[in-house]
């Protein structure tokens, strides 16, 4: 029988893997591949963290499928549309299955793929691995995608539920080893200097269901919970969903059937789960997402050019206590509590004046869960200028946020020790206190200038 292949993408993972599932059904010997592309034009290529996820996350699936007798994971580099049909042909494969990407250019790369294979009388199928519906199955009456996110929501909870989760292949036949690359010549990891050594993550399957079962201990306080950055709030489930070490139809179905995820907490959950859905929806019809506004009216918006204010917000040196803190989390985690990336983007796009796309690309560079769909919606949603936006003119404030959600200053005072001493009514505002601290710089920005500019900004585009 000629080998199946399954090319595995961002699906790392053997339970709820509908492509693998299909193979090891088959009967067919298995190959189980993976291509690292880094040569073709027009895809935004993995960051710095991604790429020590992905090592990490290719290492644990490696290990999971040579559990089985005689499997392996196949490593290639290169142009896929190359090393695709050099293995097929070297495999003396007859059929390749994959899980469906939605990002634009994996949309073009796929829809190639399958006519040139089709083309060779090589048989392709695909499948969801990654959505909890594809992203034409949710529409308006009209059949339109939706703009607006509650429709949606309502929308998604009037259908049948997402379809049930499987468990991982109990018998999969192996194709005869096949040559490999080593993923240590990859050079995924960084080196000089390694910057990921705080990083506090273990990436792969058997992780990513630890994270889900310590989460649902505690789900009935997430409504709350989620909010405040200096507590355990969140469930962390968001890089293994990225890369598919665990999938959305698992988790949904976990979060429903704890306590008949009835809790506020549970019902908080599967609504983030769907902006999750919502924002590949809008990917996937508006391809341009990450790199022009949704609302066009955007495209002339007086972005200020100010590469040394950019500079000093990466670093988390603003002076801006729960901003820093949330850079500076980035930095050493390769993550950020969401309700800070919603703080610290608003100062960047509205207090500084700094077009969103450089903040886009900065969180593509150092977020080890950086998804195209979630990173663009989610910047434009704070630029005022994506679906269902939050408006310009919504301005977070970072002292009062910094206030309300970490009161006693446990979020700042982990990630900016030079605030240590600073009594917690200065906290947030450290320039006021009786003996503000000398190796704290001061505010980048202040609020209500930068605020005023902003609006001003805004208005010189709505009366356009």
């Amino acid at each position: 029988m000629k080998p199946i292949i399954v090319w595995f993408r961002q699906d790392l993972r053997l339970a709820d893997n509908p492509a693998l599932a299909f193979a090891a059904k088959s009967g067919r010997p298995v190959i189980c591949l993976y291509i690292l592309d880094d040569d073709t034009p027009g895809e935004w290529k993995w960051g710095g963290a991604a790429r020590w996820w992905l090592h990490h996350s290719l290492a644990a699936l490696d290990r999971s499928l040579r559990r089985h007798e005689g499997g392996e994971l196949v490593l290639r580099r290169g142009r896929t549309d190359e090393v695709l049909p050099a293995v097929v042909e070297g495999a003396g494969a007859g059929t390749v299955v994959w899980n469906r990407c939605y990002e634009p250019h994996a949309v073009a790369r796929d829809k190639a793929l399958k006519r040139q294979l089709t083309e060779d009388q090589i048989e392709v199928e695909s499948f969801n691995g990654s959505l909890l519906f594809e992203p034409w199955e949710i529409a308006t009456k009209e059949g339109k995608p939706f703009r607006v996110f509650t429709p949606f929501w309502n929308a998604l909870r009037a259908k049948a539920e997402p379809g049930k989760a499987h468990p991982a292949p109990r018998k999969i036949t192996f194709c005869a080893k096949i040559k490999s690359d080593t993923l240590a010549d990859w050079g995924l990891l960084p080196v000089k200097p390694d910057w990921a050594k705080t990083f506090d993550w273990t990436p792969g399957e058997a992780a990513a269901h630890g994270s889900l079962s310590s989460f649902l201990e505690n789900i009935s306080n997430y409504a709350q919970a989620r909010d405040i950055p200096g507590e355990d709030g969140t469930s962390r489930l968001s890089p293994h969903l990225n890369w598919g070490e665990i999938g959305p139809r698992q988790i949904w179905h976990a979060a429903k059937s704890h306590e008949h995820g009835r809790s506020d907490g549970a019902q908080t959950f599967l609504k983030e789960l769907a902006w999750r859905e919502f924002c590949a929806q809008l990917l996937f019809h508006n391809p341009h997402l990450p790199e022009k506004p949704f609302d066009a009216g955007f495209e002339k918006f007086p972005w200020r050019q100010s590469e040394k204010d950019f500079a000093t917000w990466t670093r988390g040196q603003t002076g801006i206590p729960i901003v820093d803190a949330g850079m500076r989390q980035l930095w050493q985690t390769g993550w950020m509590h969401n309700r800070v990336r919603m703080i610290v983007a608003s100062l960047l796009i509205k207090h500084l004046g700094i077009h969103w796309k450089h903040g886009e690309e900065w969180f593509w560079d150092t977020l080890v869960d950086a998804s195209l769909a979630n990173n663009a919606a989610n910047w434009q949603w704070v630029a005022g200028s994506g679906a269902d936006a939050a408006p310009f003119f919504r301005i977070f404030n970072p002292v009062l946020q910094g206030r309300k959600f970490d009161p006693e200053g446990k979020y700042v005072r982990r990630y900016v020790p030079e605030l240590n001493s600073v009594p917690d009514k200065y906290i947030h505002h450290p320039w006021d206190a009786p003996l503000p601290p000398p190796d704290y710089p001061s505010p980048i920005v202040d609020l209500d200038e930068g605020r005023m500019r902003a609006l001003k900004s805004f208005r010189s585009i709505s009366k356009g």
